[in-house]
């Protein structure tokens, strides 16, 4: 048999699940000269949240990074994931949209998209396959694996035949969970090998432990391309080891020859790498099996950990991971992949901190259940959706058909802050980090954030014993514990001078770092705000950002009337109005973090 190819993924998917995304440019050019050496069939090293934080954190243009790396990487081919007609972003995109896009994409050096949509709708790939073979480049098709009632293998195999008969010159099996086990690997790769002539990959994560048993039966069924992730970079949320692979593909007659010695350089340097962003890694990065229960990716626990760390909501993680399967039935049994996770995720949030399934829904969930991002894999839960579209009509054919022409109009907005076509596509995926940063980079201010934790944190890093001086007396103090932060409340566990205490801290301003390994970007949280306290009062479930402020003083609402648009966990809802009456008060305004139980405006009846 031929020589099974690897597809390294140490600057992209591997630092995405371990690192959070932060390696910067500057610490993948100078190992580049190895990685073009080994011979690897491709590098992913765009694609996924990449662009998101290049603009975000690490204040990079992403079309420059692109531009580096094929400048590095002479001999290798670049490859990127690709959300289909969502691209990188969080919505569907017009037509335009994505063509322009994948034509400037292989411009700048794309040789291999691999092309997924979050709900297996293949009409959301279309597009974009059409556009890849237009411009001379790979297109791969990935199914997103998953478990639930209404996928199987059968139907995995039909769908492989599809993207063959699109045109893809290749399929990907994309097991974002770490699902797979290894008797349903060999049976997949076997499956679709015999139905569909075309190059077959593998992409597990290790979350649960499985993956390198599953590529190791997927070599033994034919299986012709794997992904790895060089070893100092892999398990866990990430992937199998390449060195590890690499020997045994060796030992099975299928060497994609490699040179052990040049990969063990590799992995030395990204070990140092790793060590250089050890802050952004996730408390635990060891297999977790839970994954076949909830299903939840690597990368989205660790961001449900630092979310609900935040609001002193850790102790609610396993009630969260227990809705995530609930809420996933509700919408048909999704994938649980970009966007499909953080709709799924974000919705299993807010049930389970407001106390009541659905009190609140968000837009991403409204739009879901409309048909906005394409068809459910199965039936949705449809007093769930007469409750969140009401009599609106569903959405039945291809979402994007809907959708007119953007570009020109996205040019007029931009103006002259988009010096080139690659600028203008930077804000139509992400319009306001994308236009912030295309301001700052104007204006000369771009600062990335520090990789090193902000002064900030050593600013609110407090002692654990001390004098107290107060009114001429001398106290001495240690703290023994704290309790998480409830709200504007915590609560301190202290000894005073030999004796056992417990006081009870009221913030009224404090400087906080927003979204846990997503961000250290300073916010002022203020709590200055009344406490909510009738009915009239209006409030959030959880914190989040004010995007828009909808009503003004003196408006006149009714009950179930939109009041304000915030952002949770990168997902806006819709906050709707208690009561119906009066707006007498407004204490927010866009832009402003919140937080539960402050009263946000108040609606006089």
């Amino acid at each position: 048999m031929n020589r099974v190819q690897i597809t390294e993924l140490a600057l992209r998917d591997a630092h995405q699940c371990l690192l959070a995304t932060r390696v910067r440019t500057e610490d993948m050019l100078p190992i580049c000269p190895q990685l073009d050496r080994v011979g690897f069939w491709s590098l992913e090293c765009w694609g996924g949240a990449t662009f998101d934080a290049c603009l975000r954190y690490l204040k990079e243009d992403p079309w420059e990074r692109l531009r580096q790396l094929r400048q590095a990487l002479p001999d290798t081919r670049l490859q990127m994931l690709l959300r289909g007609q969502n691209l990188l972003g969080y919505r569907h995109y017009a037509d335009d949209v994505v063509e322009a896009f994948v034509d400037r994409a292989a411009a700048n050096g794309m040789d291999v998209f691999r092309l997924f949509d979050a709900l297996n709708d293949l009409r959301n790939l279309e597009t974009a396959v059409a556009a890849v073979k237009r411009a001379g480049k790979h297109a791969q098709g990935a199914l997103c694996y998953t478990v639930s009632p209404v996928h199987s293998v059968e139907g995995f195999v039909a769908q492989a035949r599809e993207l063959a008969r699109m045109g893809c010159d290749s399929i990907a099996i994309k097991d974002m969970s770490g699902l797979l086990t290894p008797a349903v690997t060999a049976r997949l790769v076997r499956d679709i090998k015999a139905a569909v002539d075309l190059p077959l990959h593998l992409h597990s994560h290790a979350t649960s432990g499985l993956a390198a048993m599953c590529h190791l039966k997927a070599v033994e069924s034919g299986i012709d391309h794997i992904d790895t992730a060089i070893s100092s970079l892999a398990g866990g949320p990430s992937h199998p080891p390449t060195e590890s692979l690499a020997v045994a593909l060796r030992d099975l007659g299928r060497d994609p020859g490699y040179d052990l010695a040049l990969l063990e350089e590799i992995a030395a340097y990204f070990w140092s790498v790793r060590q250089k962003y050890r802050r952004f890694e996730p408390e635990y990065v060891g297999p977790d099996p839970r994954v076949h229960i909830h299903q939840v990716p690597g990368g989205m626990i660790s961001n449900l950990y630092n979310q609900l760390k935040e609001q002193g909501s850790l102790d609610r993680l396993k009630d969260v991971l227990a809705e995530i399967p609930r809420v996933r039935k509700d919408l048909g049994y999704p994938p649980l992949v970009t966007p499909t996770s953080q709709i799924v995720g974000t919705q299993a949030v807010i049930n389970v901190l407001a106390g009541e399934r659905y009190q609140t829904i968000t837009n991403e969930v409204r739009r879901y259940l409309q048909g906005g991002y394409g068809k459910p894999p199965g039936p949705v839960n449809e007093e769930l959706r007469r409750r969140a579209v009401g009599n609106e009509e569903i959405i039945e054919c291809r979402p994007a058909d809907l959708i007119p022409p953007e570009l020109e109009t996205l040019r007029r907005e931009i103006g002259e802050l988009a010096r080139s076509e690659e600028d203008m596509l930077t804000y139509a995926l992400f319009p306001d980090v994308g236009r912030q940063f295309l301001t700052q980079r104007a204006q000369g201010t771009l600062e990335p954030e520090p990789i090193e934790p902000p002064a900030e944190t050593a600013a609110r890093a407090a002692p654990t014993e001390f004098n107290v001086h107060l009114h001429g007396e001398t106290y001495h103090v240690r703290v023994t514990g704290a309790g998480p932060r409830q709200q504007a409340e915590r609560h301190f566990y202290l000894v005073v001078d030999g004796v056992p205490e417990e006081a009870v801290i009221e913030t009224l301003d404090e400087v906080v770092l927003g979204g846990g390994t997503e961000g250290a970007v300073p916010r002022r949280l203020s709590s200055k705000r009344p406490k909510a306290a009738g009915e009239g009062d209006v409030t959030l479930s959880m914190p989040g950002n004010i995007v828009e402020v909808l009503v003004k003083e003196g408006d006149t609402v009714q009950a179930g009337d939109p009041v304000l648009i915030v952002e949770t966990m990168k997902m806006e809802t819709e906050v709707q109005a208690p009561i119906g009456g009066t707006v007498t008060a407004v204490y927010v305004q866009k832009g402003d973090a919140v937080t539960p139980t402050e009263t946000l405006l108040h609606i006089e009846p």
